[in-house]
This record gives C-alpha cells, structure tokens and sequence, in this order.
C-alpha cells in the first residue's frame, strides 16, 4: 500500500531584486527579465489590452526635482496595472518646504503607499530612504548618481530597434561627468559585451569610477572629444544635453553648452539609431525628427511598459 503523500512545490521568485536603486545592483538574468516582461506589457501601455495586477496598490511619488517623462511614465504604469498614485513633483506644495526631512517624508509616504519611487538632487538619496522604510524603493534619479530605470527602458529601446544587445557599438556623447543616465547605462552595457565611445569635452569626461568598473570587467571602451572620429562606426548614438543645474560654477557651463549638436546632414547615410533621455536643448536639431534615425520619442514611450514590469514585479512580491 502507498501511502499518501503531500508535495510541496516551491514557488521560485526569478525577480528578486525588493528595490530599485542602483543598475550595479542588477545581474544580466535580472535586466533580461524585465525586459521581457515589458515586451509583454506592451499591449497593455498601449491600451490595446487591460490589466489589474495592481489593483487596489498605491504608489508615492516623491519628486522633489523637476520630472515630465519619469513622473508620467510611472503613473501611466501604475494606472495601466489598475493601481493609484499619491505624491508631489517640486517641495512648494509639501511638508518639505516647512522643514521637514527627508526621512520623516519618506515614513510619512511610507504609510499612504505600497512602492515608493524618488527623485531627488542628492546622490544616495534613494538608498537612504530605503534603509529607513519597509516598502519597495525606485530610484528616478539621485543626483549626478543613478538612473536605473531610465537605464532599462535605453535597454529595451535598443533590442526592440536591432532584436539584441550584444555586439553592438554605442556611443555615449555629451555630459558623460554629471549625466547620471550615462554612467547607468554604461555599466549596463558592459554586461552585453558592446562596444562603447565615450565623446564629450574635456570637462565633462566620464567619471573614473565608472570606467574603473568598466576596466575591471573588461569591456572595450574609447574616449575622444571628436564625435567625427567614431560616427561611421556606432550601431546607436546616445546623445545627452550639457546640464546647466548641476554645474556649480554657470561661466564654466558657458564654455562649453552646445559642443554638439547632431543634425540631419551629420547623420544623413549612416546606418545608426540616435537616442536622447530628454529633455534636450539644442544639442540634436529638429531637422532629425521625421527621420529614420530618431528613436528617442519611441524611446520615451517605452518607459510606460518597462516601469510597467518593474512595479508588477517588486509590489507583488513584496
């Protein structure tokens, strides 16, 4: 005679990640899985079909720097998952305006949400908070730190545009010092074996951390203040703006605002895609728009389903 038996099956979380702080604190695995999951949600941020996974969640919204494509593209993800948001963009109509902390806002907001996401001009603001609260942290930026969801959503951009990752050869131009989209991106990119050029002034160089990490994993890397010298040969221009707000000194800003400028005529020809965080100045003229080249509309957009897989993953499995 047999005897009955119970089987016990173990459920396997493949997202495992409680917060999103820091793109270093992705492994391959994890960026894949997020960006499959967004090619999954994509009927849903287009409104082409629903859902109610987050039904009945709320999401904070801690903006205390200015935000249009990240604040939208989060609640647009958090409403097409059926959840809520509460939360500010700028201090003048919160508490943080009277004084009151960071971290007494953020066990405030704790109370109201299930996720918090944050946006905030000083680096490691996020990984504080996280240490302070229960709920899962986002980062939406920290300064000249991290980005990381801006770095997946340029992921997803790019393998929806060549069906991979890997192999290619991107170029990383403009203000690689303070561009927290950049320094993201370009630890990410190293984990796809790509071939990057970094192309910006002198004083804006990337960070020697950023290509100390690069080095120590062994990705192929080039530095030039010349964007002549490696425009035949890039898959995808990444082209950033000179950030006014965080020099700390305006006549060095002077200097050198402007120091590129893609146009149709450079880029006329070439087989490459050009991307842009936004909001951009004049450092990619109008004259790109109805080409083929710009990518970096579509590329805004593709932060709804990408923020989309994010918050599915990290509420439900709180």
């Amino acid at each position: 005679m047999i005897k009955n038996s119970i089987i016990t099956l173990r459920v396997v979380k493949i997202f495992n990640l409680k917060n999103v702080i820091s793109i270093k604190d992705f492994q391959k695995k994890d960026i894949e899985f997020i960006l499959n999951e967004a090619e999954n949600l994509e009927k849903v941020a287009k409104s082409e079909e629903k859902s109610e996974e987050l039904s009945g969640k709320i999401l904070g919204m801690m903006f205390f720097e200015p935000s249009t494509r990240t604040h939208l593209s989060f609640e647009s993800a958090m409403k097409r998952l059926g959840g809520s948001c509460v939360g500010f963009v700028g201090t003048e109509a919160s508490s943080v305006s009277k004084g009151e902390t960071l971290a007494d806002t953020s066990k405030m907001f704790e109370s109201y949400s299930d996720a918090l996401v944050i946006r905030h001009n000083l680096e490691g603001a996020a990984k504080f908070i996280s240490n302070i609260v229960d709920v899962p942290i986002i980062n939406a930026g920290d300064g000249a730190g991290q980005h990381p969801t801006q770095t997946l959503l340029d992921l997803y951009t790019i393998r929806r545009n060549f069906d991979k990752i890997k192999g290619l050869n991107v170029a990383l131009v403009g203000d690689l010092k303070y561009g927290r989209t950049v320094h993201s991106l370009a630890y990410a990119l190293g984990l796809f074996d790509v071939e990057m050029s970094f192309v910006s002034p002198n004083e804006l160089k990337m960070p020697k951390e950023t290509l100390h990490d690069l080095k120590k994993n062994n990705v192929k890397f080039y530095q030039t203040n010349n964007l002549k010298e490696v425009i035949d040969n890039v898959d995808v221009l990444y082209v950033t703006r000179i950030q006014k707000e965080r020099f700390p000194d305006e006549e060095e800003y002077s200097k050198i605002k402007g120091a590129y400028c893609i146009n149709k005529s450079l880029i006329n020809g070439k087989d490459l895609i050009v991307m842009h965080p936004l909001p951009r100045i004049d450092e990619i003229s109008t004259d790109v728009d109805n080409t083929k080249y710009n990518k970096y509309f579509e590329q805004a957009f593709y932060g709804v389903p990408v923020r989309m897989a994010i918050l599915k993953n990290i509420i439900k499995n709180k």
